[in-house]
C-alpha cells in the first residue's frame, strides 16, 4: 500500500524528535535529558513528543513496532513446512545483509550500547518490550497450531536466541572489535544460536 502524505509527514516528524532525542542522549546521558529539552532542540512542542513516545525511554527504543511487524511478517510469510526456527533465522539473516539497525551491526551501534548499559530505565523497558515482542509471536503460533504452553514456550525462545545474536555484537563493537569483523562473525554466530535452538524445538510451526 502506497504511503499518504499525512502518514509520510508523520512518520518523518516521529523520526526526527527521535534522532533528536538520540543525539541529545548521546551528548549528555539518558538521564539527563528532558523531554522539553528534547521538544525545544526538535522544534516541536513537548505535548507533541509526548503524543509519539508516551514513555521517554521509547525515545531511543523506537523501533518496537517494525520489530514486531517484521517478526509477525516473516513468521506468516514463510513457506509451507517452513519451521519458526528457520524463519527468524532467515529474518536475522537479512537483517544483517542490511545492517539493519535491529540487526545489532548498524552504524552508530555501539554508542547506542553504551546508552542502554548506563540506563537502568532503558533496560527495563528493553526487557518490557521483548515481552511484548514474545506475546505477539506467541498469538500467531497459537493461532497456526492451537498449541498454547509450546507456542508461548517456542516465542520465549525465538525472542531470547534472536536477542542474544544482537546483544552479541553490541558487547564486541562496545568492547572496540573492528566493526567489519563483527559483521562478518555476525553470520556464524546467528546460526549457531539458532542451529542450537532448532536442536531442542525442531520443526514446531512447520511440517510436523
Amino acid at each position: 500500500m502506497r504511503e499518504g502524505l499525512r502518514d509520510r509527514k508523520k512518520r518523518e516528524a516521529r523520526q526526527h524528535i527521535s534522532d533528536t532525542a538520540t543525539r541529545l542522549f548521546a551528548q549528555r546521558g539518558f538521564e539527563a535529558v528532558t523531554v522539553a529539552e528534547i521538544a525545544e532542540a526538535a522544534g516541536v512542542a513537548k505535548a507533541t513528543v509526548t503524543n509519539y513516545f508516551p514513555r521517554k525511554e521509547d525515545l531511543l527504543l523506537d523501533l518496537q513496532p517494525e520489530a514486531e511487524q517484521l517478526l509477525v511478517d516473516a513468521l506468516r510469510g514463510r513457506p509451507p513446512g517452513q519451521s519458526a526456527v528457520e524463519a527468524v533465522r532467515a529474518l536475522m539473516h537479512r537483517l544483517l545483509a542490511q545492517k539493519h539497525p535491529l540487526s545489532g551491526v548498524a552504524p552508530g551501534t555501539a554508542r547506542f550500547g553504551r546508552l542502554m548499559a548506563e540506563s537502568p530505565a532503558l533496560l527495563s523497558r528493553a526487557r518490557e518490550q521483548r515481552e511484548s515482542l514474545e506475546s505477539a509471536v506467541a498469538r500467531l503460533l497459537v493461532e497456526e497450531t492451537g498449541d498454547p504452553v509450546r507456542a508461548d514456550l517456542v516465542a520465549r525462545l525465538l525472542l531470547a536466541t534472536a536477542t542474544t545474536v544482537v546483544v552479541t555484537a553490541i558487547r564486541r563493537l562496545i568492547a572496540g572489535d573492528p566493526a567489519v569483523t563483527v559483521a562478518t562473525d555476525q553470520k556464524r554466530v546467528i546460526d549457531e544460536a539458532f542451529d542450537l535452538l532448532a536442536a531442542g524445538i525442531h520443526t514446531f510451526g512447520g511440517d510436523s
